[in-house]
């Protein structure tokens, strides 16, 4: 059985990224307490960007119902895989974009205006990434 934090590479670009899937839970019991995370670095000098994507009552992370790397927007289902590639890879330009990705050191920042950014509202029906 292989490790459930994967460490996986990207290539954007001359630039090379590494980038892994979590699920964190804080000292709050429950699924209130707990974030799934997008954790995106740069090899060369490891500076990390984690995207963190905690619930809230009209978005929801995994939790058993959901599959593990789930991300989804209650009110128009807009569903992304935190494990695929495709998903990784829209949230880090979207990142880049912004200009959130550190230089040195680690950035952690809420991923849902990231994710809104990448599946734009009324798109119901979609493909997941």
């Amino acid at each position: 059985m292989g490790s459930r934090r994967r460490v996986r590479r990207m290539v954007v670009g001359e630039a090379v990224y590494g980038w892994c899937f979590g699920h964190r839970h804080d000292r709050v019991r429950g699924y209130p307490g707990c974030s799934s995370t997008l954790t995106l670095w740069t090899p060369d000098n490891r500076a990390r960007l984690r995207l963190v994507f905690r619930p809230t009552p009209d978005r929801a992370i995994a939790d058993g119902y959901f599959d593990e790397g789930a991300a989804v927007r209650l009110w128009d289902r807009e569903y992304l895989n935190l494990h695929e590639p495709g998903s990784a890879r829209a949230l880090l330009d979207e990142a880049l974009a912004r200009g959130l990705f550190p230089s040195t050191g680690l950035a952690e920042v809420d991923g849902w205006p990231l994710f809104d950014a990448v599946r734009p509202e009324g798109r119901q029906g979609g493909k997941p990434c």
